[in-house]
């Protein structure tokens, strides 16, 4: 993917020339900027004072483009009916195929941010990474990201890829912040990716799955502010989910191990966040107890969707506990009789659980049920997780709704790493403001899920062992073996029309791809230069004429793509593939 970078952000650039044939690109007009952005376009200007609000300015989604309906694969997989969508509350579960990985989701995600928010590129001071999906032992998913930076000469931009399984997208967002509210920050915004592609074996645990990328904007007066000194945080060494086989993208996972430390890590951070604001409440004269009723939202880090109806229950067990025996029992109804328990005592009981779950149902429909809507169509995204639960509910709900309020965030990562921590929402829901734009910009999340395509149990399969193919094992094709190595370094077969469409950072490659194809020009230029053995030869691109494709005809390559500033771009891409074709001693047969 890192090879398709420029050429990609030249089409870009290009394209938007040509819609706007004498305009100067809406990125530096204040006037477009205003209309459409949720931030300012220059700079922040920095100031003696400490930042008020840091927080949330913006944030982008990113997902694939397919899925399997787990209803579906319910039946292929011969389970009874509702394990995955009633035991699990997973209705369908992206993925991606081998032409996807952690690069190309996180390079979507930040190209699509910046050209919405409309931002100039050297905007940006830091830009941080959370990811577990590790494609290089050494260089850094951040570094791939500042190819998009390199045009506006931007490379002064701090931070790196944080990584604690599921915990380092959170971990990023704790540094940004950080950054900015410290001597080191330069008046700039900072940038936070989380993204992960989350696969299992075949089995039980393969319908917990997912994949996808949230890029958030992080600056002051934000409309989405992290409430200063509230972070509970636990953290141990556990051995619940690890990926010590760096030769494979699966985890090794203790399931039942997991989830108790998933609900241990949740009531300790609670109990510590708890403790924090009710003292900050005591030194402004409010000396009363927090509870769950002082969240108006409360999002989590979601495996599967039923794990987070148990832990808002759990939430109302802790309060239940703390409560004095002259609580109203009606706000704790049924369950009286277990307030002689202790929290480490209940991971496992049953009976507990469904009173829980009795009692908290309605909380948990008022405060958090809106915010599972990306989670149940679309899997478990790891660091994004979270996020993706943050951008569901404001999806869900009005600026107007949402104002003022307070919403809990609890993040999780294996291993372990957790906190619970709180976003306090801004007043001013007016319309234009930065509320209203950024509630506004997710209102699409369930159409654009509505538009993937829904692949067959069988097809999902048969991609899923096409990872496995690429990502651990290598694979055979006409006597030779290929080297083996991530998406980055892999690519099907030349010609393949899935290996352009599905590139979704690419995507005005794809458009050109579609211009290309007819008559089979493309496919059979693929062909051609994978069987011609010069790949790593460096082709000439300053002048049209002096352009040589050994064995091609190349008046053919005017009547596809009109102008020519749209061919140089897509032919350099294609060196590049050209390149990597060589690499894997493909064996192109006759």
């Amino acid at each position: 993917m890192q090879r398709l970078l420029t050429p990609v952000k030249r089409i870009l650039q290009l394209t938007a020339v040509m819609q706007e044939a004498s305009v100067t690109p809406a990125r530096l007009l204040p006037a477009v900027h205003q209309r459409f952005s949720t931030v300012s376009a220059v700079p922040l200007a920095k100031t003696d004072t400490w930042p008020k609000d840091v927080g949330i300015l913006a944030l982008e989604v990113y997902f694939p483009a397919q899925y399997v309906d787990q209803t579906d694969l319910e039946k292929y997989n011969n389970v009874e009916a509702g394990k995955y969508t009633v035991g699990l509350g997973q209705t369908h579960m992206g993925f991606c195929s081998v032409q996807e990985d952690i690069n190309s989701l996180c390079l979507t995600v930040v190209q699509r941010l910046m050209e919405r928010t409309q931002l100039p590129w050297d905007s940006v001071g830091r830009l941080e990474v959370g990811t577990e999906t590790i494609i290089d032992k050494s260089k850094a998913v951040k570094t791939v990201l500042m190819e998009l930076f390199q045009d506006s000469g931007n490379t002064d931009i701090e931070g790196i890829d944080t990584t604690n399984a599921c915990y380092g997208g959170t971990a990023s967002l704790f540094n940004a912040a950080n950054w900015m509210e410290s001597s080191s920050w330069d008046g700039r915004y900072a940038m936070v990716v989380c993204g992960d592609i989350a696969v299992y074996p075949n089995g039980n645990a393969r319908p917990t799955g997912g994949a996808g990328a949230v890029a958030m904007l992080i600056g002051p007066k934000a409309p989405l502010a992290l409430e200063q000194g509230l972070r509970g945080t636990h953290m141990e060494n556990v051995y619940d989910f690890y990926k010590p086989n760096l030769a494979s993208e699966y985890p090794m996972v203790d399931g039942k191990l997991s989830i108790q430390c998933y609900f241990r890590a949740l009531d300790r951070c609670y109990t510590s966040y708890r403790q924090k604001i009710q003292n900050q409440w005591k030194q402004a004269g409010n000396d009363r107890p927090f509870t769950l009723d002082d969240l108006q939202y409360m999002i989590f880090h979601t495996p599967f969707c039923k794990m987070v109806q148990k832990s808002l229950a759990r939430l109302m067990f802790s309060d239940f506990l703390s409560a004095s025996r002259d609580t109203p029992s009606s706000l704790y109804k049924g369950l009286e009789a277990f307030r002689g328990l202790k929290l480490e005592d209940t991971y496992n009981n049953k009976d507990l659980d469904k009173a829980l779950l009795k009692a908290s149902q309605d909380t948990f429909n008022k405060k958090t049920k809106a915010s599972l809507y990306l989670s149940t169509h679309n899997g478990n995204m790891y660091t994004s997780s979270l996020y993706g639960c943050l951008a569901s509910l404001l999806s869900s709900h009005s600026a107007q709704e949402l104002a003022g309020s307070r919403i809990g965030a609890f993040s999780y990562g294996s291993g372990l790493a957790a906190s619970f921590f709180s976003f306090r929402v801004s007043q001013d829901a007016s319309p234009g403001s930065p509320l209203d734009k950024l509630v506004s910009s997710t209102s699409d999340l369930p159409k654009r899920l509505a538009s993937r395509k829904c692949v067959s149990p069988e097809e999902f399969t048969e991609i899923m062992n096409q990872r496995e193919q690429f990502y651990h094992k290598g694979k055979k094709r006409g006597g030779k073996r290929e080297r083996e190595g991530n998406s980055s370094q892999l690519i099907p077969v030349a010609g393949s029309q899935e290996f352009f469409r599905n590139l979704e950072y690419s995507s005005p490659v794809s458009r050109l791809y579609e211009i290309w194809l007819g008559e089979g020009f493309l496919e059979d230029l693929l062909f051609k230069v994978a069987r011609s053995g010069w790949g790593s030869r460096r082709w000439s691109w300053e002048e049209p004429g002096g352009m040589q494709l050994p064995g091609i005809d190349t008046a053919k390559l005017s009547k596809y793509v009109v102008p020519w500033e749209l061919k140089i771009p897509f032919l350099k891409m294609l060196s590049a593939t050209v390149e990597r074709v060589e690499t894997l001693e493909l064996d192109i047969q006759n």
